[in-house]
Order: structure tokens, then sequence, then C-alpha cells
């Protein structure tokens, strides 16, 4: 019999890397995972957390100015952001530990260095060979930076991230999730935006109405919307970086951040060594068990370019180590995932858009709603809250569910329950609310809306 190093060796230490290796090694097989950077990946390092936590931080100035209309008389306040730099790298730090103790607890062996495939059942990690029976790519995406000249005077998420100071203003180039998270976390924390966006409206891919809704909520937020517009060219100038548009404007700013997407992290993996062509995005393709071309090659998370959230690339993880260690096949389940994009105001949804909806069921009844919140009675604050169903309308059942508002995450996760389980609009219904919230519009919604094909 062949005999390996390891049972199974993982490349790449993120989310869902780190969830197959303690799973297999929970199993008895023995597992390496190798990372080149840090243990924790994309969402622990450089996105979900340390996004998150700034996106707190910004949200304390909008509330001190909100407090004004509850009474509260706010002396004059003030941000340093190299004190939330280092509260926030602190916290990353102590994840990043967690993750070792757990990998260690585990009996995982962590191998820090670039590993690459050199065979079927080899790889390399700082010119050391290493034999394992199975090998599982998670290596994630990174960051795109669009081909424009000046293009390499530009930052991504990954260095905001780690800036020493904040910039007065700043242009943000995209309108996807990245784009619309950071516009709220840099307006908040002081500075001037405007979001470049080459499309009409943000977040490609979402339910048309949500799209034109959260536009108009940043707008209101004083973000300086340039939509339907593209980047000529950046220059560098004395005190910062001029901007020019394909329209003719320039705009002058202290930073230019590109949030044009991402784009699976495959290259120079060694992918071609063992028969695995990556697409026309650098993703590698598998079937539903996770596994590539190469039967002893498999591959989870976002490098696969399925979908790209961390809950989903843990539980591919946890599924593939069922299946090849466990004796357990087990697939994931990509429909009816929820997702929130932590903008200010938050989007979340959960199933299908109502242009998906109509496309895929013909006759649908949607439910929307537009009001002002109740916070906002007294703040004054121009913001308006979005919450909307989508039902099949030959039998009831819910398909998509859209909110944009405040902790608009922590509402759809319940929802996204109500779904997976196949609530009907009478379910919805026959449930009581919590009042007074944002959430109970869910069970209140009653004027439909028939549509037959997707919105114009």
């Amino acid at each position: 019999m062949n005999t390996y190093d390891f049972g199974l060796f993982v490349i790449g230490a993120g989310s869902g890397g780190v969830r197959a290796s303690r799973i297999a090694a929970a199993y008895g097989a023995k597992v390496a995972v190798a990372e080149e950077y840090r243990l924790g990946g994309t969402c622990v390092i450089r996105g979900c957390v340390p996004k998150k936590l700034m996106m707190y931080a910004s949200q304390f100035g909008m509330a001190l100015e909100d407090s004004k209309g509850f009474g509260w008389r706010v002396s004059e306040a003030s941000h340093k952001w190299e004190s939330l730099i280092r509260t926030k790298d602190a916290e990353v730090t102590r994840l990043e530990q967690v993750y070792g103790q757990l990998l260690g607890k585990g009996g995982v062996e962590v191998i820090k260095g670039r590993a690459t495939i050199a065979g079927p059942h080899e790889v390399r990690v700082n010119d050391v060979s290493f034999t394992a029976k199975h090998i599982l790519v998670a290596t994630g995406a990174t960051p795109e930076i669009p081909e424009i000249p000046g293009a390499e005077l530009m930052v991504t998420s990954n260095e905001v991230l780690a800036m020493e100071r904040a910039p007065e203003r700043v242009a943000i180039v995209g309108g996807g999730y990245i784009a619309c998270e950071f516009a709220g976390i840099f307006k908040g924390l002081g500075s001037k935006v405007w979001m470049v966006h080459r499309g009409s409206r943000l977040l490609r891919g979402f339910d048309e109405q949500v799209r034109e809704h959260i536009g108009d909520e940043l707008a209101a937020n004083d973000i300086q919307m340039r939509l339907a517009s593209t980047v000529a060219a950046i220059e560098r100038t004395r005190d910062g970086y001029l901007v020019y548009l394909g329209s003719g404007e320039i705009l002058e700013v202290d930073l230019v951040m590109a949030a044009t997407g991402r784009r699976p992290n495959t290259g120079s993996l060694g992918l071609e060594r063992v028969g695995v062509q990556v697409d026309a995005r650098g993703a590698i393709p598998v079937d539903s068990y996770s596994r590539t071309a190469c039967d002893h090659v498999y591959a989870v998370g976002d490098v696969t370019n399925r979908l790209n959230l961390t809950p989903v690339a843990i539980h591919e993880g946890h599924a593939f180590a069922d299946t090849v260690f466990g004796n357990t096949p087990r697939q994931t389940d990509h429909r009816d995932v929820p997702f929130a994009v932590f903008s200010q105001p938050q989007v979340a949804a959960v199933g299908l858009t109502e242009e998906e909806a109509c496309a895929k069921h013909g006759g649908v009844n949607v439910y929307s709603s537009v009001f002002r919140p109740m916070r906002a009675a007294l703040s004054g604050r121009n913001e308006r809250v979005l919450v909307k169903l989508i039902a099949d309308a030959e039998n009831g059942r819910i398909l998509g569910a859209h909110i944009v508002a405040p902790d608009a995450a922590e509402i759809i996760q319940g929802i996204a329950i109500a779904l997976k389980a196949g609530a009907t609009k009478a379910d919805f219904d026959a449930t009581l609310g919590v009042h007074p919230s944002a959430a109970e519009e869910f069970v209140t919604l009653r004027n439909a809306r028939y549509s037959t094909s997707p919105r114009s």
C-alpha cells in the first residue's frame, strides 16, 4: 500500500480550510495545513471581522448626532483613527491565536509558507516536499484592481485596514458589497466620500427595488454618487490624487480605493500539474462534493467562486471532511442562503429577487413597504426602511425576502429559517409581530403587487 506523510494536506488556513482540517483530524486523519500569511484567512484577518469592527466605530458619530433629538447634549467629539486601528489589530491578533489553539488542540500541524501542488499526492512548502492522500485547496480570493492609467496608486480593502491615518477625501471605485460598506465606514469617521460606479445602480445582482433604495439612502447620507461613471485615469499630486472621470469631472482626493471585485487566489498554485484547469475568472471547477478534475484534489470556499460567503466556506469544508473522512457523503446546499451588506443602512436578503422569481415561477405576488423608522421621528434623520416579500402566486410559498434597514443582518437570519422550512405568506400572516419594530413589517404586509414579468 502507498504511504503518505499526511491523510490530508490543506492549502490555506481560512474559514473553510480550518474547518475542514479540524473535522478531518477529529475523524482520525493526520492533517497538515499550510498558510503563507496569517491564520484565519480573509474573514478574520482582513475581511468580515475587522471591517465590521470599523463599521461599529463609524456609527458612533451618527448616533451622537441623532442623540440631540432625544434630549442629549453632547460636547464636540473627535475620533482618533490610530486608536481604532490599534484596538482592531489587537482583536484580530487575539482571534488568530484562537485559530492556532484550535488547530493545535485538534492535532493539526500548521506549516508556515506558500504551498504549491507538485503532483496528485505531493505538495511543496518552502522547498520541502510533503505527500498526502488528499489535497484540499482553500486559498480564498484576492482584491482586483481595474486596468486604468494610474491604477498602481489605488489601494484595496487590504491596505485600508492597515492605514495609519484617516483620509479627509476618498474616492471609492466600485458599487458592490465592499464599496458600499467602506463608503459608510469612511463617511461615518468623518471623510468626504465619492462612489464612482460604472453601473446605473449599486449592488449588481440584487433585487432591483433594493438596488434603487440603497442608492437613495447612501445619497441621503451625503455620500457623493457618481453612477454610470468610469475612471479614465488617476494622477498623483503634491497633496493627494486627481481622479479623472469619463464625464470630464475631476475629483481631488487623499485616497483612491479599488472595490471592483475579488478573484479566486489560484495563481502559481500548480493546479495544471494535476490536470485541473481554472475557469475564465480563475476559479477551480468542482462537483457537488467539492472534488476537482483530479480525484484526490478538492477545493472549497471563495477559490471555487460558487457562493462567496464565510458560512458557506465553513459548511463546504465540513461537508468535505464528512464525505472523505467521515464516511458520510454530504453536499452543501447553496439555495436560500441569507446574506448581508454591512452598509449604512444595511442590506440583507434570502432567496430570490423579484426578477429571478418572475423568470423562474411566472406568477408571483410581491409585497413591499417603505417607511420612516421610529427613531427618525426624533432624530430628524432622512432615512427610510424597505421591507419586501416575494411569494409564489400559486401556493403562497415565500420565494424571497429583502430588507434595507439598520440591523437588517440580525433580522434576516430568522426569516431565512422560515424560508428554509418552506413557509408561506399565510404562515407569515398568522405570526404576530414584535411591536414596535422594523422586523414586524414582515408579518404585517398586506397589499400585493402581482407580477408576471420582471420589473422594467
